[in-house]
């Protein structure tokens, strides 16, 4: 429990802990004219009319479910069958924090399970934890697993310019004090020769996208074979509808595959929660952040589940844990084994055919545009980038104002040398008509 101080010599004897002179110095991140203002209230509101109010508000958003959407680069429009909701509402999942007691934990237990084997058969690697906050922060894990895996004192991480740039950003965030250098990706680049250059004998860690941030399929065999040369460990962060139809990492030689578990059933809801999956090989298991549950027996012979390794400061001494920040939301772990579930490997691989031949016909329509011209350098699969004649600022504001279009992503942003590109995404979600609506607006701005 943590320690609040009573007395003024207590608070006396923090701030001097600290080095600060009085406690309003604790709050000089605070502009002063907002600290402590007067709140001027108005008068409370009937249930009728605090509902009326909150839907009005509500209707300032613009959901993905009730637009055309074609932006992704890291959160999909993907669908989610009625059943995953309709689990995730059970009130013995819904109110449930942690299975703390197994004894009366078993259904949350019995899904974690699943979920973790499923998320090693889609992946194609041997123990899977439930679960982190995101995508980003379990990249971050796979680094922090990498240093405490090390025999030797590797302090070097070697990302790829193709991960998504606030992945990134997070492992920086995340292992900022640690004495790291971080490579590979400044100045940003999408030459995987030049991304396999930098890995070397004191690589903790090598990572790449897969499918890459731009969509692209990149041979990551040949990156994992680079990464194991310098006895470094290969990490992949991987889409898990496109493995439904790809070559999984783990049957490449992958030691750690992670990524974003959001469409596996789990709606966009501006943001999150999301789920960050995370697997690895047996040997690595004691390194893994994150609860593993395990199948067990009891005295009479029963099919039992219980906490098998829990590595987080919640469960152990915390100068034993792997990480402090490990686990997410449980509900988001058991939508993604609902979706699975329901799915199967041929309705899996079905979502990841249409996301790939949707995304195909998209490009070719837009490709025939004066104006416009897409990246075909590399195969892609529901992902693509579009050159554009103008600023794709202007263009996605015609497509919302003029047709309610939610257009892609601009590039620009995280890489300023791509000027004018839009990363378009296509999932099942998306009609043929409204790919052809797409492409008449895109043409109408040039025009």
């Amino acid at each position: 429990m943590s320690y609040i101080p009573h007395t003024a010599d207590d608070i006396q004897a923090m701030l001097e802990t600290i080095g600060l002179a009085d406690v309003e110095e604790l709050f000089t991140a605070i502009p002063e004219a907002f600290r402590f203002p007067t709140l001027d209230l108005p008068e409370g509101l009937s249930q009728m009319e605090t509902s009326q109010a909150i839907e009005y508000l509500s209707e300032a958003n613009l959901p993905a479910g009730k637009m055309i959407t074609f932006l992704g680069a890291g959160a999909y429009n993907h669908y989610s069958p009625a059943v995953v909701n309709q689990v995730l509402l059970r009130g013995e999942f819904l109110t449930a924090y942690t299975p703390y007691q197994p004894e009366i934990s078993q259904g949350t237990l019995q899904a974690i399970f699943e979920y973790q084997s499923m998320i090693c058969a889609l992946t194609a690697m041997e123990v899977a934890n439930a679960s982190h906050y995101d995508g980003a922060t379990a990249l971050a894990e796979a680094v922090i697993l990498a240093l405490n895996a090390a025999r030797d004192d590797r302090k070097k991480v070697v990302l790829s310019g193709v991960i998504h740039p606030e992945y990134r950003e997070v492992v920086r965030t995340y292992t900022q004090g640690m004495g790291l250098t971080i490579e590979g990706d400044e100045p940003a680049s999408a030459d995987l020769n030049t991304f396999i250059d930098a890995i070397d004998d004191q690589t903790a860690l090598a990572a790449i996208q897969y499918p890459n941030f731009f969509g692209q399929i990149d041979d990551i065999a040949r990156f994992i074979q680079a990464a194991h040369a310098h006895g470094a460990l290969a990490c992949i962060v991987a889409d898990p509808i496109a493995l439904g139809l790809l070559k999984p990492p783990g049957a490449m030689g992958a030691d750690i595959v992670v990524g974003e578990g959001q469409g596996l059933g789990i709606p966009m809801s501006f943001g999150g929660p999301y789920l960050g999956f995370f697997a690895t090989r047996q040997k690595y298991v004691r390194k893994m952040a994150g609860r593993l549950v395990g199948e067990t027996t009891d005295a009479q012979g029963q099919t039992g589940y219980v906490l098998t390794l829990s590595t987080r400061e919640q469960h152990i001494r915390r100068e034993k844990a792997t990480s402090n920040i490990c686990t997410n939301q449980g509900l988001m772990a058991l939508a993604a084994a609902v979706y699975l579930s329901v799915m199967g490997k041929h309705g899996l691989r079905k979502v990841a055919e249409l996301c790939y031949h949707k995304s195909h016909y998209a490009a070719d329509v837009i490709d025939r545009l004066d104006g416009y011209n897409i990246d075909r350098h590399k195969p892609f699969f529901k992902e693509f980038v579009v050159q554009c004649p103008r600023p794709v600022a202007e263009i996605n504001r015609y497509l919302l104002e003029t047709y309610g279009i939610i257009g892609g992503y601009d590039l620009e942003s995280p890489y300023p040398d791509r000027k004018n590109q839009m990363l378009i995404a296509v999932t099942e979600m998306n009609t043929r008509e409204e790919i052809d609506l797409l492409a008449q607006a895109l043409n109408e701005v040039e025009q």
